[in-house]
C-alpha cells in the first residue's frame, strides 16, 4: 500500500547533530514524533555554492560581510551569541540602533505546548512589565469538573471529591459558603518525561517501605516457626499459612506495582470579587505536614494576578489555574512538553544579566495558548486551535507564533484556515508558523504554516556561527544553509510554501521541571519564533513611530528585504525569499507608511479547463504538462482589511503594474508587460512552454512592480515550478545515476516518470570515496489528486563505503522525485567527497482489481494479473488480520458550550454533539475506533473538532483520542464510547446524529490466511490450489482468492462485521525485503475485506413442541403452573422503594408462600426481594434474610438433588437435559441461599457486638478474645452454613470466595483473606466489583500496611471514578 506523507505535532527535528556537554538530550516530552520522520530542506539537484548571511555590522574580524568564515574562532561572547542567534536576521543591529524598539508594546500569542511562567527569562520584559500576560489551556486536558458543591461543617471541614476530609482555612473569604470540589490524577497533567522521573523516585521510596514491611512479615514467620515444634494441629497450620500468605502478598506487590500517580483535591470558591482555587497536594509529599489544603496560598485566574504554583519540590512543575462556567470547571494549566517554553524564550526571553542570551524581542509580552493536548502526548486538537484564536482576539494580540503542523490533503483549506483568515484580515494579527521538518524533497511543507495564504511559513536556516557554537561541530560550514530536514515548497497548488527563513536552532529557556534552565533544540519550530520575534521588533518600532500596523504591510516589508540564500532560482523553494532582515524590513515599513494596506490575492486556473478548484501558483510536475505549452489565467485581487472605507480607500485604489518574469530563457514564461489594477481586480494570461527545458527542476516567477514606486519591490508573485521528468523507454526500465558527488548539506534531485505498469521500485545505493561516517536522507515523493503527498523516506548511515538496498511502492504514470541529501553536518571536518551511485529498477504487477471484496458467500473472487515491464514472480498472499464492527449511537445529546471559552469572535456560540456508542468484548483485545468521515484530518477538515473516550460501566476511562485514533488494550467487558464533535453550525451537527463508527479489533491468533485457486469451485472442492507462477512481459494470468472457511471466521463476528486485511502479489528480491507470509511487509499491498454473512439458522429453532415427547400433565395442571409462575414474576417486578411498596410486596409474598409453601423458586424470589430492601431496622432485616434463606434450603431435598446430579445420561435426550437444567437451577438457588445466610449472620453478629465471639468460634489465634460473655450460636451457625456451601458451590465462584474471605478475616487470618481476594480479582469478569477492592483496602489497613493502603486508594479513583472526565 502506498502511504501518504504524514507528520504531526511540534516541528522539532529529532535528528540532533550535537551533544553539548552542558545540555541534556531532548526529552520525550520535547519531541512529538511524527508518523514519518521530521526532515529538513534542501535545494536543487545541481551543484551550487550557497551564500546566505546578510551584511553585518559586527566588528569581529573573523566574519566577513556575507557571513562566511575566514578564520572562524569563537570567543565567549560570540559563543553565547550563537546559542540564541540574532545577528543572522539583523536583530542585534536593530536593537543596538533602536534600544526602545525591542518588542515593547507587542503581544505575541504562543500556540504551542504551553509556556512555563517560572522559566528563566520569562518573568518580566526589558521595560519591567509582566512577560506572560496569560496562560491558557485551550485543549481542556487540564479541566476538572468542580460542579459538585459542598458546605463546610462546624470544624471548617469539607469532603473532597476524592473522598478525603479537607480542612478549610478560616481566613478564606467565601460569602456564599459554597465550596466547589473536584479532583485530578496528577499524572494526567504532566509530561511523559516528568512522569518517568517521578515514577522512578516514587518507586524507590515505595520499595524501601515495602522491603521494610516484608522484613517484618518474614520475621513474624520465623518467630512463629521457632515457637512451633509441630504444625499438624489445624489452627497452627492455618496460622502459619496466613503468615506465609502475607509474605507472598508483599513480594507479589513489588512485581505488580504500577504507579498511576498521586491524587490532588481541588477546591474552588468565590471570595466576593474573584474565583479562588486551592489544592490539597498531600499525596505528593513525603512529609504529612506538607501539602495541606489549608496551607495553600489561593490562586485565581492567571491573567488577574499572574501568580502560579508548584505541585511539589520533587516534581518542580509549575502550574496556573483558570476558573470557568461559574466555578463549575477548573482548568489546571501545565505544559505538555518543554517545546512551548523554548519557543516563547526564542521570541521574547529577557535575561538582564545575560543579554547575549536574550530572545529576539525581549520587550514583547506573551499570551500562552496551549494547543498541545496532554491526553494525546502533546498532539494539537481542533478544540485547542479554535480556543486559541478566540483568546488572540480577546487579548488583542499583535502576533501569533505556531510551531506545530502536519501534512495535508488540501492546501489553504479547512475550518482552522477559515478562522485564521478572519483573525488576520479582520483583526490585523500577523500569523507566523513553521514550514515543517519533512524535507529535503519538494512539496513537503506542512499545514498550516507552509500551506495557508494568511500565514507566513518559515524555513530553518543554520549559520556557521550556530554550527560552531550551538551545535559544537569540529568545523563550521563555510556558508550558511538551510537545514537538511527543513520542509520545501511548493505546495500542491503551486504556492511557494516556504516564504522566508530564519535560524532554526537555539539554546532557550525550558520549564523548571526539566531541572535545567536552558536546552538546545532545532527545527522549524525554532525558526518560526525567531522570525516572529523579528516581526515583533518591526511592529514595536512601527507602533512607536505611529505607523499603522497591518499584517499585509508587515509581510511585504519582511519578504521584500530578505537576504537571498543560494544563487539559483529554485533555491526559493527551500529558503523562500531568503533570510529575514529586521533593520531593513523596518526601513521598508517606514517608507511605505503612507501607502494603502493591501494584500494581493492570486488565483490561477488553466485557460480553457473547467475545474472547481483554483491554484495559487503554477506547478508543472507531470510529464504531460512538461512536454507542451500551456496557458494560465491569473486573477489578481487587491484585498483590504475588513472595514476599509469605500470612498476613501477602495474607489481611489489604482496601480499601474509592470510585470516581469525571471529566468534566462524568456521563451519559457511569457506574460503581459503592464497591468492596470483597481479594487475589483484584474486578470491576465501567462503562457508556460517547458518543452525546451532540460530534465530536472526549474523555477520561474512572474511578479508585479509598482511603476510609480519600484522601490517597493514585487507587490505579488506567481511561482512557477517545473519538474520535468526523465522518461524511461528501455525495458526492463532501469536507470542509474552514477558519480553523484556529495559534500555536507548537498542535495541531488532527480525526476522520473514512473512507467505505466510499475508498482514498486527496487533501489540500490553504493557509496565510495570517504573515510568518516556519512548520513544520507533519501526521499521519494509523488503527488496524486485528493491525497496527501505520497512519500517514502529513509535515513541511510554509511560507516564506511558500502551498498544498501531499498524497496518502496510507486504510482504508475506520475512523476517521482528522488531527493538524496547528505545531512548538513555529516562529514564536516573531512575533506573527502562522498560519491554515490544510485540505481533504480521499476517492477510491477497490474491487476484487474486493486481492492478485493469478498461478499460473504462461498464464491471466490477472480483476479487477473499482468506484468507489463519485465518478468515477475507472482506469489499471492492474503491475510485477514482485523475485524471492523459498525455501530450507530445509542444516545445523542446536543448542547451549547460555555461562552467563557467557546464563543467565536463573530459572536457565534460553538455547539457540541455528543454521541454515545456501546460495544462488548467477549475477551480482551486491542481495539481502535474508526470514523471514516472525520479521521486523519485536522487542518484540512471543515469540522472544528472531534474527541472520543472509551470507558467501562464503572466510568473508568481506558482510551482517549481524536483525529488519529490509536489502538488500546481493553479487557473483556462492556464499554461506552463517547464521541464529542464541535461546530457552530447546528445543521452540520444534525446530519451527524446517526454517524457510523467502526470498532476495529486486531485478530492476532485468529488471523485468517486465505487460499488461492485455479478453479471457481476450489473453495468447496479443495482442488486446484494456486501457489505461484511467473508472469512474462505482456502476458496475463488469472486465479481465484477464496473466502475464509466458516470454521476460520473469528467467534463473535456478527452479521455486518467486516474482516479486513491485506493482499500482495509480487515477490521483490530477497535482498530488499523479508516478507514471509505477511502481505503488509510487501512494498505493495492492497486492502482485502470479507463481509461476515448471517449466522446459520439454529436447527433446534422452530421445532414444534409437538415433536417432543407428549406432556404427561393435564391442561389444568399446566395452566396452574403457568399461573403460579406468572404470580412469581409479578412479585419479582414489584418495587420496594417506599414503606407502602414494601408493604404491598410483603402482603403478596405472604399470600404466595401460603399458596405454594415449599416451592423453591418462589422462596428464592422472596429471598432475593428481601436482600434488595433498604430498611432502617437492620437487625430485624438480617434476621428475616436468615429465615428466608433457611426456607429455601429446607425446600430443597439435598439428598435427592445429589443423586440426580450424579446420574449420567444422554445430553441429546430432551427429558434428561430438562432434568439436568432443573437440578442446576436448584443448586444455584441453594448456593444463593447459603451465601446470603452467611453474609446476614456476619452482619447480624456485627450489629449485636458479637464479632469477637464469632471469631473465637472460628478458631482464631490472632484476634483478641471477647471481653463479654456472649452466645456462640451465630459462630456455630456461620461455620455450619459455610461447610454446607462448600458441598455445593464452585470453589472458584465469587460467592464462595466471598464467604472464605469473611471467614478468614474474622479468624484473624488476614494474609489468607488477601490471597483469596487476589484470586477473585484475577478470575472475576469485567467490570470489577468496587466492594471487593474496598474490602482489600480494609484488610490492608487492619494489618497496618499503610503504604499499600495509600497505593490502593489512589487506584480506586482510577478504577471507580465518580464521573467521566470532561471533554
Amino acid at each position: 500500500m502506498q502511504t501518504a506523507c504524514l507528520f504531526k505535532g511540534p516541528y522539532v527535528s529529532k535528528y540532533q547533530s550535537f551533544s553539548p556537554p552542558f545540555l541534556s538530550p531532548p526529552h520525550r516530552g520535547v519531541l512529538i514524533t511524527p508518523k514519518s520522520r521530521p526532515r529538513t530542506s534542501t535545494t536543487s539537484g545541481k551543484t551550487f555554492v550557497i551564500r546566505a548571511m546578510p551584511d553585518s555590522s559586527s566588528s569581529s574580524p573573523e566574519i566577513d560581510n556575507n557571513g562566511a568564515l575566514r578564520k572562524f574562532k569563537l570567543n565567549e561572547s560570540s559563543f553565547l551569541a550563537s546559542l540564541m542567534p540574532k545577528k543572522e536576521i539583523g536583530a542585534d543591529r536593530f536593537i543596538e540602533a533602536h534600544p526602545e524598539f525591542d518588542g515593547r508594546g507587542v503581544v505575541i500569542a504562543i500556540f504551542d505546548s504551553g509556556v512555563d511562567p517560572a522559566a528563566a527569562g520569562l518573568q518580566v520584559t526589558s521595560d519591567g512589565k509582566p512577560k506572560v500576560l496569560d496562560v491558557i489551556d485551550c485543549t481542556g486536558s487540564g479541566d476538572i469538573d468542580t460542579s459538585t458543591v459542598v458546605k463546610a461543617d462546624a470544624n471548617n471541614c469539607i469532603r473532597g471529591a476524592s473522598g478525603a476530609s479537607l480542612i478549610i482555612n478560616p481566613s478564606w473569604s467565601n460569602p456564599s459558603g459554597d465550596w466547589h470540589v473536584g479532583y485530578k490524577l496528577v499524572y494526567e497533567l504532566l509530561t511523559d518525561t516528568l512522569i518517568t522521573r517521578l515514577k522512578k523516585e516514587r518507586k524507590k521510596k515505595w520499595d524501601e517501605k515495602n522491603q521494610e514491611t516484608i522484613a517484618v512479615a518474614v520475621k513474624q514467620l520465623e518467630e512463629f516457626d521457632k515457637k512451633q515444634t509441630k504444625v499438624d494441629e489445624l489452627v497452627s497450620k492455618r496460622t502459619r499459612e496466613d503468615l506465609q500468605d502475607r509474605v507472598d502478598y508483599l513480594k507479589k506487590q513489588s512485581d505488580s506495582y504500577e504507579d498511576k500517580g498521586p491524587v490532588i483535591d481541588a477546591v474552588v470558591w468565590h471570595d466576593g470579587k474573584v474565583w479562588r482555587v486551592a489544592l490539597d497536594t498531600q499525596s505528593l509529599e513525603d512529609d504529612p505536614k506538607c501539602g495541606k489544603l489549608a496551607d495553600f496560598v489561593p490562586l485565581t485566574n492567571f491573567k488577574i494576578e499572574r501568580k502560579y504554583g508548584v505541585f511539589s519540590k520533587l516534581d518542580a512543575c509549575t502550574f496556573v489555574t483558570n476558573v470557568y462556567n461559574e466555578g463549575n470547571i477548573l482548568s489546571i494549566v501545565t505544559d505538555s512538553s518543554p517545546h512551548g517554553t523554548h519557543v516563547a524564550g526564542i521570541a521574547t526571553a529577557f535575561h538582564p544579566q545575560e543579554p547575549l542570551l536574550n530572545g529576539v524581542a525581549p520587550g514583547a509580552q506573551v499570551v500562552s495558548c496551549k494547543i498541545g493536548d496532554s491526553r494525546l502526548g502533546s498532539m494539537e486538537t481542533g478544540t485547542g486551535l479554535t480556543r486559541a484564536l478566540i483568546a488572540v482576539v480577546e487579548h488583542k494580540c499583535d502576533l501569533i507564533n505556531m510551531s506545530y503542523g502536519e501534512s495535508t490533503m488540501f492546501p489553504n483549506y479547512g475550518r482552522f484556515v477559515e478562522l485564521v483568515d478572519e483573525v488576520v484580515n479582520k483583526y490585523r494579527v500577523v500569523f507566523v508558523s513553521s514550514a515543517g521538518n519533512n524535507g529535503p524533497a519538494l512539496t513537503t511543507v506542512g499545514a498550516p504554516g507552509g500551506t495557508s495564504t494568511s500565514i507566513i511559513g518559515v524555513g530553518a536556516y543554520v549559520s556557521p556561527a550556530m554550527a560552531a557554537g550551538a551545535h559544537a561541530l569540529v568545523e563550521a560550514p563555510s556558508e550558511g544553509l538551510e537545514y537538511t530536514w527543513s520542509s520545501r515548497g511548493p505546495t500542491a497548488d503551486g504556492d511557494l510554501g516556504v516564504y522566508v527563513s530564519a535560524p532554526g536552532g537555539a539554546v532557550a529557556p525550558v520549564p523548571t521541571w526539566t531541572l535545567q534552565r536552558r536546552m538546545l533544540m532545532n527545527g522549524t519550530s525554532m525558526s518560526s519564533p525567531c522570525a516572529c520575534g523579528g516581526v515583533a521588533l518591526v511592529i514595536s518600532a512601527m507602533k512607536a513611530e505611529g505607523i499603522r500596523v497591518s499584517p499585509y504591510s508587515v509581510r511585504k516589508a519582511l519578504e521584500n528585504t530578505c537576504a537571498p540564500i543560494g544563487c539559483l532560482p529554485e533555491d526559493k523553494l527551500s529558503n523562500g525569499e531568503g533570510l529575514i532582515q529586521i533593520d531593513k524590513a523596518f526601513e521598508y515599513a517606514k517608507k511605505a507608511a503612507d501607502l494603502p494596506c493591501v494584500w494581493y490575492k492570486i488565483t490561477i486556473t488553466q485557460a480553457g479547463k473547467t475545474t472547481a478548484s483554483t491554484l495559487r501558483g503554477i506547478y508543472l510536475r507531470e510529464a504531460s504538462y512538461c512536454h507542451q505549452s500551456t496557458e494560465w489565467t491569473v486573477q489578481v485581487e487587491p484585498q483590504f482589511h475588513e472595514g476599509a472605507s469605500n470612498l476613501e480607500q477602495l474607489v481611489p485604489f489604482e496601480e499601474c503594474i509592470e510585470l516581469h518574469s525571471t529566468g534566462k530563457d524568456k521563451d519559457v514564461v511569457k506574460a503581459p508587460e503592464f497591468l492596470l489594477l483597481t479594487y475589483n481586480g484584474r486578470s491576465f494570461n501567462v503562457v508556460v512552454d517547458p518543452t525546451k527545458l532540460s530534465d530536472g527542476l526549474h523555477y520561474f516567477e512572474v511578479y508585479g512592480i509598482d511603476c510609480k514606486a519600484p522601490w517597493r519591490g514585487p507587490l505579488f508573485r506567481i511561482p512557477i515550478t517545473i519538474t520535468k521528468p526523465k522518461i524511461l523507454t528501455a525495458r526492463p526500465p532501469l536507470i542509474t545515476f552514477p558519480g553523484l558527488s556529495f559534500q555536507p548539506g548537498h542535495i541531488v534531485r532527480k525526476y522520473i516518470e514512473v512507467p505505466y505498469g510499475a508498482t514498486w521500485v527496487e533501489a540500490t545505493m553504493r557509496t565510495s570515496g570517504f573515510d568518516t561516517s556519512r548520513r544520507f536522507y533519501i526521499d521519494v515523493v509523488q503527488l496524486s489528486p485528493l491525497r496527501r503527498p505520497i512519500k517514502w523516506e529513509s535515513v541511510a548511515i554509511f560507516s564506511s563505503p558500502s551498498t544498501k538496498s531499498f524497496t518502496f511502492s510507486v504510482e504508475a504514470g506520475r512523476t517521482m522525485e528522488l531527493a538524496i541529501a547528505q545531512f548538513w553536518s555529516s562529514g564536516i571536518g573531512s575533506q573527502e567527497t562522498a560519491v554515490v551511485e544510485f540505481e533504480i529498477a521499476f517492477h510491477g504487477i497490474n491487476l484487474s482489481r486493486s481492492e478485493v471484496i469478498l461478499d460473504g458467500s462461498e464464491a471466490p473472487v477472480r483476479i487477473e494479473a499482468q506484468a507489463l515491464l519485465s518478468s515477475e514472480k507472482l506469489i499471492p498472499i492474503a491475510k485477514l488480520n482485523k475485524i471492523r464492527v459498525p455501530y450507530r449511537p445509542v444516545d445523542v445529546k446536543m448542547s451549547a458550550l460555555s461562552a467563557d471559552r467557546d464563543r467565536l469572535p463573530n459572536g457565534k456560540q460553538i455547539l457540541a454533539l455528543t454521541l454515545t456508542y456501546k460495544f462488548k468484548l467477549e475477551e480482551g483485545a486491542d481495539v481502535k475506533p474508526q470514523i471514516p468521515l472525520l479521521n486523519n484530518r485536522i487542518y484540512d477538515n471543515k469540522f472544528e473538532s472531534q474527541f472520543y473516550m472509551i470507558s467501562d460501566s464503572n466510568k473508568r476511562v481506558y482510551a482517549m483520542g481524536d483525529v488519529y485514533p490509536e489502538s488500546a488494550k481493553l479487557p473483556k467487558g462492556e464499554y461506552n464510547l463517547q464521541l464529542h464533535l464541535r461546530h457552530e453550525n447546528v445543521q452540520y451537527l444534525e446530519k451527524l446524529k446517526q454517524l457510523v463508527l467502526f470498532i476495529e479489533r486486531k485478530l492476532d491468533k485468529e488471523a485468517v490466511q486465505l487460499s488461492f485457486y485455479t478453479q471457481p469451485d476450489g473453495p468447496v472442492t479443495g482442488s486446484g490450489s494456486f501457489k505461484s507462477s511467473t508472469l512474462d512481459p505482456g502476458s496475463k494470468e488469472a486465479f481465484y482468492v477464496g473466502p475464509p472457511t466458516k470454521d476460520k471466521i473469528p467467534k463473535n463476528s456478527g452479521e455486518g462485521s467486516v474482516l479486513v486485511g491485506a493482499i500482495s502479489y509480487g515477490k521483490p528480491s530477497a535482498e530488499v525485503t523479508d516478507q514471509g507470509n505477511d502481505p503488509e511487509k510487501n512494498p505493495v499491498s492492497y486492502q482485502i475485506s470479507y463481509r461476515v454473512p448471517p449466522t446459520k439458522v439454529d436447527e433446534d429453532k422452530g421445532k414444534s413442541s409437538n415433536s417432543s415427547k407428549a406432556s404427561t400433565k393435564s391442561v389444568s395442571e399446566r395452566l396452574e403452573e403457568e399461573v403460579r409462575d406468572t404470580k412469581i414474576k409479578v412479585l419479582g417486578s414489584l418495587k420496594q422503594g417506599t414503606e407502602d411498596e414494601r408493604a404491598e410486596w410483603k402482603k403478596l409474598s405472604v399470600s404466595l408462600k401460603a399458596e405454594y409453601p415449599k416451592y423453591s423458586p418462589l422462596l428464592a424470589k422472596i429471598l432475593e426481594g428481601l436482600v434488595s430492601q433498604e430498611v432502617e431496622d437492620k437487625v430485624h432485616h438480617y434476621e428475616e434474610i436468615i429465615g428466608a434463606a433457611n426456607e429455601v434450603v429446607e425446600s430443597i431435598d439435598r439428598d435427592e438433588l445429589a443423586r440426580l446430579l450424579s446420574m449420567k445420561g444422554d445430553p441429546e435426550e430432551e427429558e434428561f437435559e430438562k432434568t439436568r437444567k432443573k437440578m442446576e437451577s436448584r443448586v444455584e438457588q441453594l448456593v444463593e441461599a447459603l451465601y446470603q445466610k452467611g453474609l446476614a449472620l456476619v452482619e447480624l453478629a456485627s450489629l449485636k457486638g458479637e464479632m469477637a465471639a464469632l471469631a473465637a468460634n472460628l478458631g482464631a489465634e490472632v484476634v483478641d478474645k471477647p471481653t463479654t460473655t456472649t452466645t456462640t450460636a451465630d459462630g456455630d451457625l456461620f461455620e455450619e452454613t459455610f461447610k454446607e456451601l462448600q458441598k455445593w458451590a464452585d470453589k472458584k465462584s465469587p460467592k464462595y470466595k466471598t464467604l472464605v474471605i469473611i471467614r478468614e478475616k474474622h479468624s484473624g487470618r488476614l494474609g489468607t483473606a488477601l490471597k483469596v481476594i487476589g484470586e477473585m480479582m484475577e478470575e472475576e469478569g469485567d467490570p470489577p466489583q468496587k466492594k471487593v477492592y474496598e474490602e482489600r483496602i480494609c484488610l490492608l489497613d487492619e494489618i497496618g500496611w499503610g503504604h499499600l493502603v495509600t497505593y490502593e486508594k489512589q487506584w480506586m479513583l482510577l478504577r471507580f471514578p465518580p464521573n467521566l472526565p470532561l471533554f
